[in-house]
């Protein structure tokens, strides 16, 4: 694919992480699998700890929200194993959270307390966050040009930091200006870009953001946000429609800024 030139009023690049910086691959076959088989044995060894006590909590309102939006959850079962409350409390914490993730809800309860979970496998090197290969010098030549680099995703702040900080890379957390997630609202709203440019003192077209899924390159263009689509292994397939409307680049070696005029 041809070089993509970035605006020249760009100031910031807000750049999401799966199918984007890193491969869905990781994604899918290390991080939510992590996630599937430890969930119970943490719970159980966590239940008393404040951390955990808040992820419930935040797991909870957002099954009453749930049910205040008619949406469906799961149906809990008589479970002749579970013979205490504590247990049975669990494994309803348990099922609502593979439900979520079968779902692939992006919920903030959700991503919480996936990136509690995920923190000590990065410390124990059990888990490295994957980069593509492309995105580091690239990141490192926008800063040196002085555009700042921030990052957007469903993950929590926390899960962004653990797998930038435990990366294949090294830890290249210093390469980041700041870090965004479902707090400041759905990547498919209109209203998450505003407020973020409200944040980084930015105005929207000052902002280009990098993504893999085109609802949310809709959402930051009607917010005023310029959306390049990154076209990855395993990524979404594109309408012709979707080709002919954004720029588009395999790499982040493609994007060229040539800096205010």
């Amino acid at each position: 694919m041809a070089t993509v030139s970035v605006p020249a009023c760009t100031r910031a690049l807000l750049l999401d992480i799966e199918g984007t910086t890193t491969p869905i691959t990781f994604v899918k076959d290390i991080l939510f699998p992590y996630i599937r088989e430890h969930l119970e044995d943490y719970l159980s060894c966590h239940w008393e700890e404040d951390e955990c006590k808040q992820d419930v909590h935040l797991l909870k309102k957002q099954i009453e929200e749930d049910m205040k939006q008619n949406r469906s959850c799961p149906v809990h079962a008589v479970d002749q194993t579970v013979h205490t409350d504590e247990e049975k409390a669990i494994r309803e914490v348990v099922d609502n959270v593979l439900w979520q993730m079968a779902a692939d809800r992006k919920s903030t309860a959700l991503k919480q307390l996936q990136g509690h979970m995920w923190r000590s496998a990065y410390a124990s090197g059990r888990i490295k966050g994957e980069i593509y290969q492309d995105v580091i010098p690239a990141i490192k030549r926008w800063k040196e040009q002085g555009l700042k680099v921030y990052v957007y995703s469903s993950g929590s702040v926390e899960a962004q930091k653990l797998l930038f900080g435990y990366s294949v890379e090294g830890d290249v957390l210093d390469l980041f200006d700041g870090h965004f997630d479902t707090t400041i609202g759905a990547k498919v709203e209109r209203k998450s870009y505003e407020r973020i440019a409200e944040r980084i003192v930015c105005r929207p077209e000052e902002i280009t953001f990098l993504t893999d899924v085109t609802r949310e390159a809709k959402a930051a263009e009607e917010a005023g946000v310029n959306a390049v689509l990154v076209v990855r292994p395993g990524n979404m397939e594109l309408t012709d429609d979707e080709r002919a409307h954004y720029d588009l680049i395999t790499s982040f070696n493609q994007l060229e800024w040539k800096g205010c005029v």
